[in-house]
């Protein structure tokens, strides 16, 4: 039940924040301040740019090299010398980026969990956020209409969260990747260079 999920931010800030300026004006210093004292482990960072889509902010299958044993007709594992003989393997895994990293981070931890997006129009949002721009809109400081994620992504949260031990819940629905919600102690805070014109406009919205 999302009326159980804690509604208290950790720090008396805005949960989602851009700050705009020209160059040199302390835009990513300000930002910085907040984070430098956090644990490591606890702040994401991303950059857009033009090629930035949804794959690359939130996550998708990859191509990733490995080694596995090598097999001979019957099935059974090659040895030489005793040992075991491997090969270089290609198969594919749900690498996860920014979003899908601070998301998780968050739901593991009550303390302040940051993803910082620097150059925030860049990159095309609608195209970047895709349907995630529907958790933006928070009510006591968590997500008011939570969105069901696709099958990859919510597959790989319910495996990371399954292995944090987080299922037995009362946010059950969340911990199983059924349903997206920014928690309060996510803050997504940007900014935004307003003096560089080959950008993409922000939606008023």
């Amino acid at each position: 039940s999302f009326n159980d999920i804690d509604t208290s931010a950790p720090l008396n800030e805005p949960n989602q924040v851009i700050y705009f300026g020209a160059p040199g004006t302390g835009k990513s210093h300000t930002v910085q301040g907040y984070t430098k004292d956090l644990p490591e482990g606890n702040v994401f960072r991303t950059t857009f740019h033009p090629d930035s889509d949804y794959s690359t902010f939130v996550g998708s299958y990859k191509p990733t090299k490995e080694k596995r044993p090598v097999r001979n007709v019957a099935g059974d594992i090659v040895k030489q010398n005793g040992q075991e003989v491997y090969e270089d393997a290609i198969t594919y895994n749900y690498i996860p980026q920014a979003f899908t990293k601070a998301y998780i981070r968050a739901w593991q931890t009550k303390d302040p969990v940051f993803l910082v997006i620097e150059e925030i129009n860049r990159g095309n949002c609608a195209q970047i956020f895709g349907d995630l721009f529907q958790l933006l809109d928070r009510k006591n400081n968590i997500s008011e209409y939570p969105i069901k994620p696709d099958h990859d992504l919510g597959s790989y949260i319910s495996e990371q969260f399954r292995k944090f031990g987080c299922v037995a819940s009362e946010n059950s629905a969340i911990f199983k990747g059924d349903e997206l919600c920014l928690p309060a102690n996510l803050y997504i805070w940007a900014t935004l260079n307003t003096s560089d014109q080959s950008l993409f406009p922000i939606d008023s919205a």
